[in-house]
């Protein structure tokens, strides 16, 4: 381990600034809204533009670590991330920045799968890999500690531009890190770059986040959703028809005939729409309802990331002593009780409530994350490790892009139908009109009687209405998922240890 330490560095620190513009652009997103001048739809995108591209291109940039050479892929992808992180801190409007954030997706598609990948390639004894693995987890939990409170700083010191400035320097020395330590490995046979596969994971994903956002923002009757959600849904049958069809695919569908597979990539998908989106929806929740700063927002956040810096690294040992299944089950039911309890959360909630409930979801992603990863990349041949890091990657990140827009949605319909019902109780004149500007644009100028002020507050009650829908149906997620895991997943190990034991 100690001779390999310098490639576990360069590939930690590469996940680390990959992750870490996730978590610190989710604290600096209503400042953003006030300097760009965009609405909660546009907010959505800043998010879903880098995670639409991550998941899908990921699939392709696995083949394509494969092909040409893990090494070279993985450093294309640090150099393309600097890249696009220089185009997100220039951005003079939203158009620009969203160009910025599919750069940045691109390139996020090269590292993080190219990371598990490159650190299953170093390290082929289970054991160990499992704990690399594990403290490759607990690394990137880091980045989420510290994206929410350096991105609370930098944005009320310096100006959000500086969130996307930091990238520069830091993948300058993962470049410089992963070129000195990383050995290049390929196993070209085994991969082929399907360009219509790709075409059409971007259709029928873009569209179909689309057609989500568009609800939230126009109704699900309104003639852009119906169209988007339609060409999304036929999008996904074509893909699935052509891969299922074409002699070397980019999904290779044969994979999922190993039903633990299978199950550990729905685990996957909905860790990303239940628990990756909820830090929107935190960020959100504690700076638009109970009114905290940016940084005073992240400092609030910190616990459940902190948890799972500690819990991480015990992770490996747990798993080869109680089983995949039984970890990630308890995981699930973590996040499930973690965000149910958000439902009770409103503008005076205390905080040590709030707390509590980030630290159980915080081990719940501990128990969750890197369980599910290694599972998934111990139920398939170790010269796939690309692929199947990609698939494992690529279905979690298209949860989070789901999430943002379907729970997003949600919380702002629910949001906008209780304020235009505060409003109209008070007398205010076209209510709907009113609440629809105060939850999608933070508008809150009218000429009722209540005033600016009394906008605001009945504003910040609607919105903790609309915060507990999109909580309660990520809850729902959560526990249907810990109910698939512990009703299949685990009586398929059970099957395969004891099929294993007989032939040994």
């Amino acid at each position: 381990m100690s001779n390999r330490l310098p490639l576990v560095a360069a590939v930690y620190l590469g996940s680390f600034v990959a992750l870490l513009d996730v978590s610190i652009v989710n604290v600096a997103l209503p400042t953003i809204q006030q300097a760009l001048n965009t609405d909660f739809g546009g907010l959505q995108w800043v998010v879903d533009a880098y995670t639409l591209c991550l998941s899908a291109f990921m699939l392709s940039s696995g083949l394509i670590g494969d092909r040409y050479g893990r090494k070279r892929s993985w450093l294309a992808g640090v150099g393309i991330f600097v890249a696009g992180s220089l185009i997100c801190a220039v951005a003079p409007n939203l158009a620009v920045l969203l160009a910025g954030r599919v750069v940045q997706g691109v390139a996020g598609s090269l590292l993080i799968p190219g990371a598990l990948s490159i650190l299953t390639q170093a390290f082929p004894d289970p054991r160990e890999r499992a704990g690399v693995i594990g403290g490759w987890a607990s690394f990137a939990a880091i980045s989420l500690v510290v994206g929410p409170v350096l991105g609370g700083i930098l944005v009320e010191t310096v100006g959000w531009q500086s969130i996307f400035l930091i990238n520069l320097p830091l993948g300058l020395v993962t470049i410089v890190l992963g070129a000195l330590s990383i050995g290049e490995t390929a196993h070209p046979e085994h991969a082929h770059l399907d360009l219509v596969g790709l075409a059409l994971s971007i259709v029928w994903l873009g569209a179909l986040t689309f057609g989500l956002i568009s609800a939230g923002e126009n109704g699900w009757g309104d003639a852009r959703t119906i169209v988007a959600l339609v060409a999304g849904v036929t999008g996904l049958a074509a893909f699935l028809a052509f891969e299922a069809r074409t002699p070397r695919p980019m999904l290779p569908l044969g994979l999922f005939g190993d039903v633990r597979f299978a199950v550990a990539n729905v685990a996957s998908f909905s860790l990303g729409f239940a628990s990756y989106s909820s830090v929107f929806f935190f960020s959100m929740f504690l700076q638009q309802v109970q009114g905290w700063s940016p940084t005073q927002t992240g400092l609030r956040m910190a616990p459940a990331f902190i948890v799972q810096i500690v819990l991480s690294p015990w992770i490996g040992r747990l798993s080869a002593r109680f089983g995949h299944s039984a970890l990630m089950t308890l995981g699930y039911a973590g996040i499930g009780v973690s965000m149910l309890g958000m439902c009770w959360a409103g503008a005076s909630t205390p905080y040590a409530f709030l707390c509590l409930l980030f630290v159980v979801n915080g081990i719940g992603n501990s128990l969750a994350i890197p369980t599910g990863s290694a599972a998934a990349m111990s139920y398939a041949p170790r010269e796939r490790s690309g692929m199947v890091s990609a698939v494992i990657n690529a279905t979690r990140q298209s949860g989070l892009a789901i999430g943002i827009a379907l729970l997003g949605a949600l919380m702002s319909m629910r949001a906008t139908s209780l304020l235009a019902g505060y409003l109209g109780d008070a007398g205010v004149a076209n209510a709907d009109a009113a609440a629809r500007a105060a939850v999608s644009r933070h508008d809150f100028a009218t000429d009722a009687a209540i005033g600016e002020s009394g906008v605001r507050e009945l504003f910040a009650t609607a919105y903790a209405g609309g915060f507990h829908a999109a909580m309660l149906t990520a809850a729902i997620v959560a526990f249907l998922t810990a109910a698939l895991l512990i009703t299949v997943l685990a009586p398929a190990e059970a099957r395969m240890a004891r099929a294993g034991k007989q032939q040994a």
